[in-house]
């Protein structure tokens, strides 16, 4: 999201009303509603059917159902707790650093009429539309963090988690760095797209819960192979083009700025493919599809702060060395270490979302084809960068850690035993993804 958003922003009265000096001179361009609007639909898309069959493909036959309903749950959950207090929350107006208050609770005061700023001052798209897309953020991030204990969390355990993790970590963080009054907005972080609020946040929530529950049952012993590399790469084109609404959508218009997160969402994303693909040929012998997934997920990840603000050969190369960083924490740092992260949400999501958010300081640069001013300051931006990755990693890993202690001594995190070795299919949902 474009650092000089500020929400709420210009509130454009009824025509009877005397309207503010600011309010008279907004104007709004039917073109980028139209683009928020298909922005909106392509996050929505990323998380319904992408990500669902992402992770579904990824996990075993007997688990397939049980990661496509805690998507879809997820997904409806988040959006009726965004609408109830989530979106005031984060934007309601408040001038608080960590959150925006209860000012517009239920939605309060927003009507059709009521618009919000863009990147450019004096151009607004309807506040309904700004808070729809903003939504979608809100829904996919808590849905990235089940691939780190799929086959094993109790279907009533996440939700509860998810419920409290989006109260307590997602909407202040997304205030911190997004809102004109929050704490990391205001040390000059730049975070177009979510590396903090969404990529870091979910992947340092991710590896907490993967140490807190365990590992599965026969981890590092049985065959746990992903049952449909099909499915997976479905998955992974599927978010690949939602992407696009992801970080073009969140320049708020349909201009340079868009054209530019656009370009670079496609230069990162194949750089990190051919980056992984490469390494895995040397490391290996053979270059695997899901080593490319896995690369174009990370490319996608740390692109996300960036593709507003780097040029697209910077992307390129953040991309690869992000890649290259999430193979060696996937390939090696897990294995060394023994948690069982299953689907790598730490490894790609969080080091990519944390190579992405301080790369966006080098790379902004204008000597690097960013788009920094002349005066930019490589190491100074750097640091700020720095501090807003570190401010996400403590408050999500604090609050993270003790929301799955208090759940796990209270309703219990993990299914038992017989449960997680006949399938999460049956035993949560009662239904199988295939019939033999």
């Amino acid at each position: 999201m474009p650092r000089c958003l500020k929400i709420p922003a210009i509130a454009i009265l009824p025509a009877m009303l005397a309207l503010p000096a600011a309010a008279e001179s907004a104007t709004m361009n039917k073109g980028d509603v139209a683009w928020m609007l298909v922005s909106t639909l392509l996050v929505l898309f990323m998380i319904l059917p992408g990500l669902a069959l992402f992770y579904g493909g990824l996990v075993r036959s007997k688990n397939m159902l049980s990661v496509l309903m805690q998507c879809t749950m997820i997904t409806a959950m988040v959006m009726v707790i965004w609408v109830v207090y989530g979106y005031s929350m984060a934007f309601g107006g408040g001038t608080s650093p960590f959150w925006g208050g209860f000012g517009k609770l239920f939605l309060s005061g927003v009507t059709p009429d009521s618009m919000a700023a863009t990147f450019t001052e004096g151009v607004v798209i309807p506040e309904y539309l700004f808070i729809a897309f903003q939504m979608t953020f809100a829904a996919i991030t808590p849905a990235l963090i089940v691939g780190a204990f799929a086959e094993r969390i109790k279907f009533s355990a996440l939700l509860v988690f998810v419920l409290f993790w989006v109260t307590l970590v997602y909407f202040p963080v997304a205030h911190m760095v997004w809102d004109g009054a929050g704490l990391i907005f205001n040390l000059g972080a730049l975070d177009f797209a979510g590396g903090t609020v969404v990529h870091i946040n979910a992947g340092i929530a991710a590896l907490v819960g993967a140490l807190v529950i365990g590992p599965r049952i026969g981890f590092g012993r049985d065959m746990m192979a992903p049952h449909s590399m099909t499915l997976t790469l479905v998955g992974a084109g599927i978010l690949w083009v939602g992407w696009f609404g992801f970080n073009a959508g969140s320049n708020l218009e349909a201009n340079g700025g868009a054209a530019l997160a656009m370009i670079n969402t496609f230069t990162a994303t194949a750089g990190a493919i051919l980056a992984w693909s490469l390494i895995e040929g040397l490391a290996r012998g053979k270059a695997s599809m899901l080593g490319a997934a896995s690369g174009m997920i990370a490319g996608l990840v740390a692109v996300t702060p960036a593709a507003g603000s780097v040029g697209p050969v910077g992307a390129i190369a953040l991309g690869a060395i992000a890649s290259a960083t999430c193979y060696l924490f996937v390939a090696v740092v897990k294995n060394r270490f023994g948690y069982d992260d299953s689907l790598d949400v730490f490894g790609i999501h969080g080091i990519g979302g944390i190579i992405g958010a301080v790369g966006t300081g080098i790379f902004t640069a204008p000597g690097l084809g960013g788009t920094g001013d002349a005066d930019y300051s490589i190491a100074g931006q750097t640091w700020i960068q720095i501090e807003a990755v570190a401010i996400t990693i403590i408050w999500c890993g604090i609050v993270s850690y003790a929301l799955y202690k208090l759940i796990d001594k209270t309703i219990g995190l993990r299914v038992e035993a017989d449960a997680e070795r006949k399938g999460l299919d049956i035993e949560s949902h009662g239904e199988s993804a295939y019939h033999f």
